[in-house]
């Protein structure tokens, strides 16, 4: 079996915060289960560098399109590292080689008939002599009637077209833009309405979406797929390959989203594999992303993949609803966000990777607040998991010198502990990575009341072969946490594995016991609570300052 995981692309425009990480981690999190599981996994993802607020940044920076996406690309590397994102290639859109794929695709859905030429209106900022692409022109959204961007309006999650838009303005100047023709090619969308209902039918009946996905494409359909431009004139991006088209660039529609193709063309050729292996009707893939890209990964992509004949449809689709911050929606524009290149200085990443997990937005919006975060990291992992671990090695050292109890392991907890393996597993294969840690921590929390009903530190004074068939499932508890949870806290795990010379990493019941312990150290350190208004009052100010 194949498994593909594609993680949607961050425009390399601006620093990542915490709403990019809650809805992209999902992704690492099935990639590293089912390599755990043995399964051949293809997982990759990009900045996009090609996007119109690329261009806008630039300008507001008096740079260049390639300094931006160059600064950005590098910062968005160095976070997924230090986050622990396993992926097997981050690559970007502006690179030679997904240029080269992408005008492949636009000439052969044009071979295949599903591309034509029109000639259309389009809005002309005078002011600056260029045609606006769709995200320079804001105004007002004909459908919800609040602001929104001539693409995609973020309040109702209409897919727009910039002339929709009431009292449209020129995000450059603030003008009002004058209508132009043009001439662009427009994808066929509506002749694969009826496929891609039945396709959103099974997807449905299967339960294999989030269900804000298929509400929201149920919702595209029943309105019709209107064939939409794939061209536009735009700044920077990848250049129309027909004569008579110079200057005009392939549109994110087709561009960004066939990301996950090129990426995994260019991964597999680097690694001696055959990308067919992994693109086929036989591939369970997952696409992980958060809601306001819902209709690019079931409505276009697919369409884009019927047009070129591959089969490989999106099987999961994994798509988060919004992260709040401290009750407030995140607003870049005002400066109210975490931004993940500061928190990494200061915070440990697994801190970070499990209370996103556990707070995950999968089927609401959820919120993150500094006071949440630092009692998440206190209580749960240091005082639950970390404690369990540390004081049941601290304890072997102490009592036994390190060498670990040769004992029979409980079967109640050999079956358990089996369990939990197979029910988060399933959750995990679900995309539901909330409810597999939950189940995960209420067997921590279990291990931790066994623990102390047991009393070890009496019974290896008053019963010894009862203290240490104590530690010995205690430490079979401990071996089987450094896998059960690696896709979720992999920092803290790989220490587990370095204090009891664990090589094998896989997802299955480990049965054999470490012969002894090589060093304890602590998983986690206490955080000081006085962080929580210390943070609250550099995210204030730096509002303030915005």
């Amino acid at each position: 079996m194949s498994i593909f995981i594609g993680g949607a692309w961050p425009y390399a425009n601006g620093s990542l915060h915490l709403g990019h990480v809650a809805a992209l981690l999902p992704g690492d999190i099935l990639a590293r289960y089912y390599r755990q599981k043995g399964e051949k996994v293809l997982y990759v993802s990009g900045s996009d560098c090609n996007g119109t607020p690329i261009s806008i940044r630039a300008q507001q920076e008096n740079t260049s399109v390639q300094e931006i996406a160059d600064r950005y690309h590098a910062e968005f590397s160095q976070c997924f590292s230090k986050l622990g994102f396993s992926y097997d290639l981050f690559t970007r859109t502006d690179a030679k080689h997904h240029h080269a794929s992408v005008q492949e695709i636009f000439l052969s859905l044009l071979q295949k008939g599903y591309l034509s030429k029109k000639t259309v209106e389009q809005a002309y900022c005078q002011k600056n002599n260029q045609f606006l692409p769709d995200r320079f022109v804001e105004g007002i959204c004909p459908y919800c009637k609040q602001r929104a961007r001539g693409d995609q309006c973020d309040h109702c999650s209409s897919i727009l077209d910039p002339l929709e838009l009431e009292d449209k303005r020129c995000k450059i100047c603030g003008e009002e833009p004058v209508i132009k023709k043009t001439e662009h090619f427009y994808f066929a969308f509506s002749n694969f309405q009826k496929e891609l209902e039945n396709y959103v039918k099974q997807a449905e009946d299967n339960q294999l979406w989030n269900e804000n996905a298929v509400s929201l494409t149920k919702r595209y359909l029943r309105e019709g797929l209107p064939d939409r431009a794939v061209t536009r004139d735009l700044p920077n991006g990848i250049d129309v390959p027909l004569e008579g088209f110079e200057g005009k660039k392939i549109y994110v529609w087709i561009e960004a989203v066939a990301g996950y193709l090129t990426a995994s063309m260019e991964a597999c050729k680097a690694k001696g594999l055959h990308v067919d292996d992994y693109w086929n009707s036989e591939t369970i893939s997952y696409y992980v992303h958060g809601k306001d890209n819902i209709p690019f990964h079931t409505v276009i992509w697919p369409s884009i993949l019927l047009g070129l004949g591959r089969k490989s449809l999106p099987t999961h689709i994994v798509s988060s609803e919004y992260l709040t911050l401290e009750k407030r929606k995140l607003s870049t524009s005002q400066n109210w966000a975490v931004w993940v290149p500061y928190i990494l200085q200061k915070y440990d990443p697994d801190s970070l990777r499990y209370f996103l997990t556990i707070n995950a937005p999968e089927t609401r919006d959820t919120d993150f607040s500094w006071r949440e975060f630092i009692y998440s990291h206190n209580s749960e992992l240091l005082g639950a998991y970390g404690n369990f671990v540390n004081r049941t090695l601290k304890f072997i050292q102490k009592a036994y010198n390190s060498k670990i109890p040769n004992r029979q392991v409980s079967k109640e907890i050999i079956a358990s502990t089996d369990e939990v393996y197979r029910s988060a597993g399933n959750w995990i294969e679900r995309g539901k990575s909330k409810k597999a840690l939950e189940e995960i921590f209420a067997y921590i929390r279990s291990a931790n009341r066994y623990f102390d009903q047991q009393k070890p530190w009496e019974q290896v004074k008053n019963d010894k072969e009862a203290g240490e068939i104590t530690l010995a499932n205690c430490t079979f508890m401990i071996v089987n946490l450094a896998q059960l949870l690696e896709p979720f806290v992999p920092f803290s795990t790989q220490k587990i594995r370095a204090m009891l010379g664990i090589t094998n990493l896989e997802w299955r019941l480990q049965p054999t016991l470490p012969e002894e312990i090589l060093s304890v150290t602590p998983l986690f350190a206490r955080l000081d609570l006085g962080l929580i208004e210390e943070e609250l009052n550099l995210l204030i100010m730096g509002q303030k300052h915005s």
